[in-house]
């Protein structure tokens, strides 16, 4: 392969396209298999990132430019070669010239010519002056969603979300700031690391966050034997808020009722530990609760087991504090998984909707009268917010708190939880 790095970002983007796989496992395993490293690897992870984060802005010029149906690896070319051409500091010529080579290789000598015709149509012109071309005629949330490259029903979810807290002027900024690239985030575990021992700036939100500026997390030693890891603030103060939020009477077993990959319980169960409380950290996907298992290594008291949230063996009633970090869209997220916008649909809902319903109802009756329950969701959606909440009874429950984290605002991802107090 004459050009590597190019080569692991069209082979990720197709992988994402065909196989649903996590861009975010996936490159750094092709980079190792392959041998790119330094400056060759931040290319391809610039090139990949980048061109997921403004595929949509991407496509809607392309489209304008090619009058009929794209095959993906032609589309998925000409998507990279865009980003090269118009976000990247790639000359046009090498942008173009390396584009018409990558079809080559991977399709073969016939779409050759196009992507060769379109690439030098789509340089010919910067970013700004595409998108000015492009928008001027549409509606408001069409325009937003090619101007910040985002399926027009998340910017119509998003826009509702934010409205909810009186804030919908700021919808432009949330839009934006998913389309910056995250620095990684450490967490020191309490009891077990010092965050002052860690490398990296405190957190803007978060009293355990250190951020790091470059290198490996992997390079950290508390990081590698479990005394700290990479956990975003958002997620941080989710687990941190349930624990610190007042409770009257015992306090003594927790449960993390979707426990996977583990960053919260990780977190719960260290608090936990300084208090004297035991921790149940359970998850339905067995490989998921192995990951659990990895992340509370160095912790002395907590139990991992495997079971459907709604219908393990707990009894009613026999625990004080209770998280369900429940399954979602994940579009909270989407500054670390830029594919999301992309993957997910509206139709999720019809599906997600009933389990963190189930799930939530599971979690109250499985605390008991004056425990609390923390619901949380990395999705700042309404319908997977508050509607949920709400659908449980309030001579059920009594809703004492809602919290939010907002990537434009505090730099996470924007993550939800209500706290609720069992009736």
């Amino acid at each position: 392969m004459s050009d590597p790095s190019r080569g692991v970002a069209y082979d990720v983007l197709r992988a994402a396209d065909e196989r649903d796989a996590y861009v975010n496992l996936l490159l750094p395993q092709l980079l190792r298999e392959r041998g790119i490293v330094g400056r060759d690897a931040a290319f391809a992870t610039e090139l990949v990132h980048g061109t997921l984060r403004l595929r949509g802005t991407y496509d809607a010029v392309l489209d304008s430019l090619v009058g009929r149906p794209l095959d993906p690896e032609v589309r998925d070319v000409l998507r990279l070669g865009a980003h090269q051409a118009l976000s990247m500091r790639v000359p046009s010529h090498a942008a173009v010239s390396t584009s018409v080579s990558l079809v080559r290789r991977v399709v073969g000598h016939k779409p050759a010519g196009l992507v060769n015709a379109v690439l030098r149509k789509v340089a010919a012109d910067d970013l700004d002056t595409w998108v000015e071309r492009l928008t001027q005629d549409l509606e408001p949330d069409d325009a937003l969603a090619v101007r910040r490259s985002h399926p027009t029903w998340v910017v119509r979810g998003l826009r509702s979300a934010l409205r909810a807290v009186d804030a919908a002027d700021e919808l432009d900024a949330l839009l934006e700031a998913d389309n910056r690239p995250p620095k990684v985030t450490l967490v020191a575990r309490p009891g077990l690391v010092d965050p002052s021992d860690l490398p990296g700036t405190p957190g803007q939100v978060s009293p355990y966050a250190r951020v790091l500026d470059a290198g490996d997390p992997g390079d950290v030693a508390a990081v590698r034997d479990g005394r700290a890891g990479v956990q975003d603030e958002g997620s941080q103060m989710v687990a941190l808020t349930l624990a610190e939020a007042a409770l009257e009477g015992s306090d003594a077993r927790w449960l993390d009722l979707c426990a996977g990959p583990g960053g919260k319980a990780a977190l719960l169960g260290a608090l936990a530990a300084q208090r004297g409380a035991h921790l149940v950290a359970n998850e339905v996907q067995p490989h998921r609760a192995e990951l659990v298992r990895r992340g509370l290594r160095a912790l002395p008291d907590v139990e991992v087991t495997v079971h459907d949230g709604r219908e393990g063996p707990w009894e009613p009633g026999s625990f004080d504090r209770v998280l369900v970090d429940a399954p979602c869209t994940g579009l909270g997220a989407l500054r670390r998984r830029p594919e999301s916008r992309w993957r997910r649909t509206p139709e999720d809902l019809a599906s997600l909707v009933p389990l963190q319903r189930a799930l939530l109802r599971r979690a109250v009756d499985l605390t008991r009268p004056g425990g609390l329950v923390g619901y949380a969701t990395c999705s700042p959606l309404v319908d997977e917010t508050l509607e949920v909440v709400e659908s449980v009874g309030p001579g059920v429950a009594e809703l004492v708190g809602v919290h939010r984290w907002w990537p434009h605002r505090d730099g996470t991802d924007a993550m939800f939880l209500a706290l609720l107090r069992r009736r």
